[in-house]
C-alpha cells in the first residue's frame, strides 16, 4: 500500500469510527489496509509480520490513540508488564486492615521503578484457581495462602513465576516470611516479666473450611511463640485462653468485650494484629477498664496508628513495606529468568510502649504483702 492510499485509508478509518470512542484492532487494521490478525501479530508476535507493515501498524494505532487490550503481551517479549497479588480476602475486607497498604506500597515502589503495574486479584468463590488461570499478568505475589491448597499446584501448571510471602513455602518456591514465632516469643516474654499470669490471646480467625485451631501459617507460628515463652515459666498453652475473630477494628473490639466477660479476667491481651488490637482498646475503655492499668494490651505489626494511639501501643514490629518490595524484587528477577527460588526471612523487633506494664496486683503494695 502507497504512503498516499495509507494516508486516506486512515482518514477514512478515522471518519468512520467518529463518534463511536475507543479505537479497535479492527479500526486500525482498516487504518493500515492489513487484516486484524496482521494487527494482533504487530503486537503479540512480531515475527510473522514484516517490519513495514509492522511500522503500518503501529503508526496506524498511534494515529488512533489504539491501546491493546490487557490480555495482550508487549512486543518484544510477550509479557504484560503486570505484576499480580493474589489476596486472602475480598478487595474490602483486605483495603480495611492498614497492614496492606504498607505491603502494596513495598510493591508499588517495585512496580514504578520498572515501569509495570499492578493487579490485585481477590478470591473468586473462596477459592483463587480461577484467578491464577486466567489472569493476565507475569508472575503473583501471594499472600498468605496454605500450602495444602490446590492453588500451589495451580500456579506451578500455569509456569509463571511466583513469590509466597507469609506461607510454609514448599520446596522450590521463592517465598519471603517474616520471623513470626521469635516475635511472638518476645511479646509474650515481655508481658510474663511484668509478671502477668492470666493471659487471653486474640488471634485473626481459621480457615473457614478448617475445624478451630487451624490456623493459616503465621497464626501457626504465633500462636508457637506464645507456647514457647510460656514454658520458661512453667506454663503450657491449657493456661490461657484463645479466641478468634476476623481482623478487622470492629472484630477486634468485639472479641475483646467478650474475653473480658470471663471470671477471672486477664490481666492481659495479646492481639496477633495491631488492626484488632486498636480495637480491643476501644472496647476495654467503653467498659470502664484502664489500659493498662487494669488490663495490658499488645499488638503485632506497629501500624503508623501504633504510635499515637492512646495509650501508645506495645507491639512486634515486621517490616511490612519491605516486604512487600523484597517479594516484588525476587518476582521481577524471576520473570527475567534470573534467582527462580530466592528466600528471604526478616526479623522483628518487640516495640515497648505505654499500654503494657504489670499486673496492678503486683504494684499494689497490700496485694504484695498479702501474697508474701
Amino acid at each position: 500500500m502507497s504512503a498516499v492510499h495509507a494516508e486516506g485509508a486512515a482518514l477514512a478509518a478515522k471518519d468512520a469510527r467518529a463518534g463511536r470512542g475507543r479505537a479497535t484492532s479492527s479500526d486500525v487494521a482498516a487504518a493500515a489496509g492489513v487484516s486484524r490478525s496482521a494487527v494482533s501479530f504487530a503486537f503479540n508476535d512480531p515475527t510473522r509480520v514484516s517490519t513495514a507493515t509492522r511500522e503500518r501498524i503501529l503508526a496506524a494505532a498511534r494515529d488512533l490513540a489504539y491501546t491493546p487490550p490487557p490480555s495482550s503481551r508487549t512486543a518484544h517479549n510477550r509479557r504484560t508488564q503486570c505484576l499480580g497479588v493474589l489476596l486472602p480476602h475480598d478487595i474490602p475486607k483486605a483495603m480495611e486492615n492498614p497492614y496492606y497498604a504498607r505491603f502494596l506500597m513495598g510493591i508499588g515502589q517495585v512496580c514504578t521503578r520498572e515501569g509495570m503495574s499492578l493487579q490485585l486479584m481477590p478470591p473468586v468463590g473462596d477459592s483463587l484457581i480461577k484467578v491464577i488461570r486466567h489472569a493476565a499478568v507475569d508472575g503473583f505475589v501471594v499472600c498468605g495462602l496454605d500450602s495444602d491448597r490446590g492453588e500451589i499446584a495451580e500456579l506451578t501448571r500455569r509456569a509463571l513465576p511466583y513469590v509466597l510471602v507469609d506461607s510454609d513455602a514448599p520446596d522450590g518456591a521463592a517465598s519471603v516470611d517474616v520471623d513470626d514465632r521469635d516475635g511472638a516469643r518476645h511479646v509474650t516474654q515481655h508481658l510474663l516479666d511484668l509478671g502477668h499470669r492470666r493471659i487471653a490471646v486474640l488471634s485473626i480467625e481459621h480457615r473457614s473450611d478448617q475445624p478451630a485451631r487451624t490456623y493459616r501459617d503465621p497464626m501457626v507460628r504465633r500462636i508457637a511463640g506464645i507456647e514457647d515463652a510460656l514454658r520458661t515459666v512453667g506454663m503450657s498453652p491449657r493456661d490461657i485462653t484463645i479466641t478468634e475473630a476476623p481482623c478487622t477494628r470492629m472484630d477486634g473490639y468485639r472479641a475483646a468485650r467478650a474475653i473480658m466477660a470471663a471470671q477471672p479476667r486477664p490481666t492481659a491481651l495479646i492481639v496477633l494484629a495491631d488492626q484488632m488490637a486498636f480495637g480491643a482498646v476501644d472496647a476495654l475503655r467503653d467498659l470502664g477498664l484502664d489500659v493498662p492499668g487494669d488490663v495490658s494490651v499488645t499488638g503485632f505489626d506497629d501500624l503508623p496508628e501504633a504510635q499515637w494511639t492512646r495509650p501508645r501501643l506495645t507491639t512486634v514490629r515486621q517490616p511490612i513495606a519491605a516486604k512487600g518490595r523484597i517479594a516484588g524484587d525476587f518476582l521481577v528477577s524471576a520473570i527475567r529468568g534470573e534467582n527462580q527460588h530466592p528466600r528471604q526471612l526478616l526479623h522483628t523487633a518487640l516495640i515497648m510502649r505505654e499500654s503494657s506494664r504489670p499486673p496492678a496486683e503486683l504494684e499494689d503494695p497490700y496485694a504484695r504483702q498479702a501474697t508474701a
